[in-house]
């Protein structure tokens, strides 16, 4: 979330950021609420000196009738306002959380349709293999057995594309455990507490694309962000000791709120899957510089399995709420003649570390809100749709690319 201090000394910028990001705030509102905060703070406060310089009379012998008066007066008024200061902060909390990140200035304006291509790799096949058809009828791939117990968009992966996934998980780990990252598995559910601090607020309960415990404060991941986020919540870490990097494996939820219009077939967009996410903490000046350098990571990934792609600056109106810039890297797919979304990279600056109270001591004492950064490596469900669209032969064999074949006891071919 944004700093109260921030939006108040910058509301034209807060309103213009929000307004270009699809997003209805009202600033005077929100200051107003701040401003009767801090009022009834002071009350509060004034009440509180009240209450313990009577407590303080009252020691040592037997208090008049007037002094106990007295504090039987402030301790009832105190029990008004205690709650609603309480009632107002939670009010605020709630205003200031519906306020997305501020966008950087070189941030396309506009919606997914403005967003700017900066590059591409790879030439682009005329013709592909559709990656349900391949895999179903090489027995690779069961959404029926799926949905027969778990519901629609719910699979089996076997043989053939399950070994191909392990071969995926294996090169990308080998791959952000050389640039620095540290490798974890995290929980598959976390907190409300986290999913909020996040900047997973849907914009109504019809989007929300979490899977909620009933009856529990958890939610199902859609992403390792989630836990990788919360891992340094409440702390305080040294400037020396950043930037911290971290790569995250989980299986990932989500309804899929909100597709209606987009690609969803087969594995291309699924209730369940694999993924291993890069996450960092660092400091604030150094996260457009590991922004950069986990977009590099991503395209070193696509260009040595050899996947055809673009990298796109994503437009305000389709950032979300938590980043202030995002890259989207979309690869080439033959069948449907066009690039398809495959894995992005996010740069969140302090909102989500303000949130989760995240914070660096630098060496002179000061100590300040830190910067946070993710990016997927490799999302193993669309990555499988890439492979066969792109490495599928006329022989009804995969051609595994040369750097998985290492991880596939030396095959060339599945």
């Amino acid at each position: 979330m944004l700093d109260i201090n921030f939006i108040r000394e910058n509301q034209a910028l807060v309103e213009k950021s929000a307004r270009e990001k699809g997003y209805q705030v009202n600033i005077p509102e929100l200051l107003k609420l701040d401003d009767q905060r801090k009022a009834t703070l002071q009350e509060v406060e004034a009440l509180r000196r009240k209450r313990n310089e009577i407590a303080s009379q009252m020691k040592g012998g037997k208090p008049s009738a007037e002094l106990i008066a007295q504090g039987k007066a402030v301790k009832e008024e105190l029990a008004q306002k205690e709650p609603n200061l309480a009632e107002i902060e939670q009010q605020l909390s709630d205003s200031i959380k519906q306020i997305p990140n501020i966008i950087f200035d070189d941030v396309p304006l506009g919606g997914e349709e403005c967003s700017v291509e900066i590059s591409s790799w790879g030439g682009k096949k005329a013709t592909g293999v559709d990656h349900l058809d391949y895999a179903t009828s090489r027995g690779w791939l069961d959404f029926e057995r799926g949905a027969k117990v778990a519901g629609a968009k719910f699979y089996y992966l076997k043989d053939g594309l399950a070994l191909l996934e392990n071969a995926l998980l294996q090169f990308g780990l080998k791959k952000v455990t050389e640039h620095g990252f540290h490798y974890m598995t995290v929980p598959d559910m976390v907190s409300g507490k986290i999913l909020e601090g996040c900047g997973f607020n849907p914009r109504s309960s019809e989007q929300s694309d979490e899977y909620y415990i009933e009856g529990e404060d958890l939610a199902m991941i859609a992403t390792a962000e989630m836990p990788l986020t919360g891992y340094h919540m409440d702390e305080i870490i040294d400037e020396k000791d950043l930037p911290l990097c971290y790569a995250g494996y989980s299986a990932c939820f989500r309804k899929e709120a909100g597709t209606y219009g987009k690609y969803t077939r087969g594995l291309f967009r699924v209730h369940q899957f694999n993924k291993l996410e890069m996450y960092a903490f660092c400091l604030p000046e150094q996260s457009k510089d590991i922004h950069e350098q986990i977009r590099e990571i991503e395209e070193e990934i696509w260009q040595e399995i050899g996947i055809p792609y673009r990298v796109i600056n994503i437009a305000a109106g389709d950032l979300g709420a938590p980043a202030a810039k995002k890259y989207d890297i979309e690869y080439w797919s033959p069948v449907n003649q066009k690039y398809q979304e495959l894995t992005s990279c996010s740069n969140c600056t302090d909102f989500q570390a303000r949130s989760l109270n995240i914070r660096v001591r630098r060496e002179n004492g000061e100590i300040e809100v830190l910067h946070t950064l993710n990016g997927t490596a490799i999302s193993l469900a669309r990555t499988m749709v890439a492979v066969i669209e792109n490495y599928a032969e006329p022989n009804g064999k995969l051609k595994v690319p040369a750097v998985l074949q290492p991880y596939l006891g030396g095959a060339t071919e599945l």
